[in-house]
């Protein structure tokens, strides 16, 4: 704040001047959600709660927390963060860092955004929210959707088996990161966490003990549906990465045939595949079938011919992997073709594949996975902040075509978990 916003006394900065930090703020929200600078409409409340002088430093944020049709509601909180010393026989330019900031103002508004104007529709932005501290009760945003369509069931793929910190600081690796993301997945619509588990140096493990401490910590702050991979990281053994069947998840993996991974090999051997299907229909969980060829749809059927697999049978068609079928509406249609009546599916598409796959599947009836494992990059090649901006942006896509992701509940009645 310089001298030119001193109001009162040459010294004190008129409360306007915070208001007006608002403001802009809420034109940038609305130009990352509408592509429209937009109206401000009203301020629904206003506190002032500190002074503030000419040589302090004021940090601003503001966040959506409901998007209407035209209307976008808003909080906003600004923080002194440095205050200039003002005491006799000191420098006036001497300053401070406070070492716990001050709210000097917050406040709720409105703004619209006339449909006509709007111009990214389909994208909207979340807030970026850091791994570690509670999820509030409230949800980041709420959006108001048509409902009639066919109900839709989000996956969120948060950890990954070969994602390493170097690629990302937002991939959670301990039980509590990995908790804090289940629930912001959730409140962003996803109904399932697919999970992998990490040490906390970031190795990947098959560990039923570290399973059941990250499961314990999911379930503590959220409902979704725990779905536990026994696919493991290249190389591991049918024992290890059969070890979180032990702590009798509702969902897990079943990978269903060998695949080029990449430049390494995910070896899948076929009694392999029926020794790990019975250990998992043993220990209660329903299985997840993960094709990432049109055999590994056939080998899965064979499974269920053969009685080793129980209906209703939920297909996940990984495309884009390399070494593996592509990712293009052809083989989508084709993998469905040859699935049974009452069969579910879904789409987990890799790299820059995401979202074009996710949008057609929800076109197409299915289901979705999405999340930092499948894809560390938004489009552009902007770094993702965690998995939940994109389990967001799939969900607010299927609203808009009258789709309606469903809660944890609603997706255990429609695979049978319930």
């Amino acid at each position: 704040m310089s001298a030119h916003d001193a109001h009162y006394a040459g010294e004190l900065v008129d409360g306007a001047r915070m208001l007006a930090l608002f403001g802009d703020l809420a034109t940038e929200l609305l130009i990352r959600l509408d592509g429209d600078e937009g109206l401000f409409r009203a301020y629904d409340s206003v506190e002032f709660l500190a002074p503030v002088f000419a040589g302090d430093y004021v940090e601003a944020t503001a966040e959506i927390t409901r998007v209407g049709n035209t209307s976008r509601a808003m909080r906003f909180e600004a923080r002194k963060v440095i205050t200039n010393v003002r005491k006799p026989g000191v420098s006036p330019s001497a300053a401070d860092i406070l070492e716990e900031a001050i709210v000097v103002c917050r406040a709720t508004g409105t703004c619209v955004t006339p449909r006509e104007l709007q111009r990214r529709p389909k994208e909207l932005y979340m807030p970026a929210l850091p791994a570690g501290p509670e999820p509030r009760a409230d949800a980041a945003i709420v959006t108001e959707y048509r409902d009639g369509g066919a109900p839709l069931v989000l996956a969120a793929a948060i950890v990954g088996a070969e994602i390493t910190r170097a690629d990302t600081p937002y991939a959670p690796f301990t039980p509590r990161e990995i908790a804090d993301e289940a629930a912001r997945c959730r409140e962003a619509g996803a109904a399932i966490i697919h999970l992998h588990v990490r040490e906390d140096d970031g190795t990947p493990t098959q560990s039923e003990a570290r399973f059941r401490e990250t499961i314990e910590a999911i379930r503590a702050k959220t409902d979704c549906i725990i779905q536990v991979s026994t696919g493991g990281a290249v190389g591991m053994s049918i024992d290890e990465r059969a070890g979180p069947l032990g702590c009798r998840p509702e969902m897990a993996t079943l990978n269903c045939g060998s695949i080029n991974f990449g430049d390494d090999v995910f070896v899948n051997k076929r009694p392999e595949i029926r020794d790990l299907a019975a250990r998992l229909a043993a220990s209660g969980a329903v299985a997840e079938l993960e094709c990432y060829e049109v055999g590994h749809v056939e080998e899965a059927l064979r499974l269920h011919a053969e009685g080793i697999l129980k209906a209703p049978l939920h297909f996940q068609f990984v495309l884009g992997v390399r070494g593996a079928i592509g990712a293009t509406e052809a083989n989508v249609a084709f993998l469905r073709s040859l699935l049974p009546p009452g069969a579910t599916w879904a789409v987990a598409a890799v790299g820059r594949h995401q979202q074009p796959m996710t949008e057609l599947a929800m076109r197409a009836g299915g289901h979705a996975r999405v999340g930092l494992e499948d894809n560390i990059y938004l489009s552009k090649g902007v770094l993702a902040e965690g998995s939940a901006p994109l389990v967001l942006r799939a969900a607010a896509y299927a609203r808009s075509i009258g789709r309606s992701p469903l809660d944890p509940a609603a997706a255990r009645r429609l695979l049978g978990l319930a």
